[in-house]
């Protein structure tokens, strides 16, 4: 009797289970909102990105881990991984900021040129990978693009 008890119980969770993988899932959306100089020397750049998700669902959104490539202008400006470990309530936004470090000096002529030049709003291209879900993990590839003012990536 015990382990038909037990059997019950096990089903029972596991139909709780299936309704978390349900059709009415809709995917989160990630915006690349800033990205923050924090120190530029010669050989090492700090930056900080500004992610916004969007939990479009009825339930909370657990976010694992973000893998991400930011290019500007076509130029590659940073690409790594955060483990992020947080959460997006339902039918709400969150901003995460994530710090980064690279070396532009290959692309210091170029970038240069496109910050200095008065040819408006610069186009960003975010590029990436967001894995949710707390038992069940969930994978989200993405392709964001926008654009950025030139203004706000120099430092005063």
């Amino acid at each position: 009797m015990a382990r038909l008890l037990l059997v019950g119980a096990l089903l029972l969770q596991l139909v709780g289970c299936a309704s978390w993988l349900g059709d009415d899932y809709q995917d989160p959306q990630v915006h690349l909102l800033k990205v923050e100089p924090l120190k530029m020397r010669l050989l090492q750049q700090e930056f900080v990105l500004h992610v916004q998700v969007d939990n479009p669902n009825d339930s909370r959104l657990f976010i694992r881990y973000l893998g991400y490539k930011v290019l500007i202008n076509d130029l590659p400006l940073t690409e790594g991984e955060a483990s992020l470990w947080r959460s997006v309530g339902p039918h709400a936004r969150r901003t995460f900021k994530i710090p980064v470090r690279t070396n532009l000096w290959q692309q210091v002529k170029p970038l240069a040129k496109l910050l200095k030049g008065n040819q408006g709003p610069l186009r960003y291209r975010l590029e990436g990978e967001l894995v949710s879900g707390l038992f069940f993990a969930r994978d989200l590839h993405l392709s964001r693009s926008g654009e950025i003012i030139p203004g706000d990536l120099i430092p005063e």
